[in-house]
């Protein structure tokens, strides 16, 4: 697991990967799945803290995927790459407002 994390943080995932399957793909399930408990929570009339702790749960690991596609995009370059660092921006905006 700490393989995953320091592949990552180094730039040294494949960047398609990160983009699509870590961070659109499974970081976006997780995000969902963290909203739909919270909402759930909400629903069951449990601390108002606790349903936002649930539902924020997911944006540190969100945030350091954001920062592992800019660290692994600054080591190459083309169109491509500067959509894939403004999605992930993009994208992280939407799972932390969302």
């Amino acid at each position: 697991m700490t393989d995953f994390f320091r592949t990552r943080w180094r730039g040294e995932a494949p960047l398609d990967r990160l983009f699509w399957r870590d961070m659109l793909l499974v970081a976006t399930i997780l995000s969902i799945a963290s909203s739909a408990l919270a909402l759930m929570l909400l629903g069951l009339k449990l601390p108002l803290w606790l349903v936002l702790a649930v539902h924020f749960l997911p944006v540190p690991y969100n945030i350091f995927l954001t920062i592992a596609v800019w660290r692994t995009a600054e080591k190459s370059g083309g169109f491509k790459v500067q959509l894939m660092m403004l999605g992930s921006a993009l994208w992280l905006i939407a799972t932390v407002v969302a």
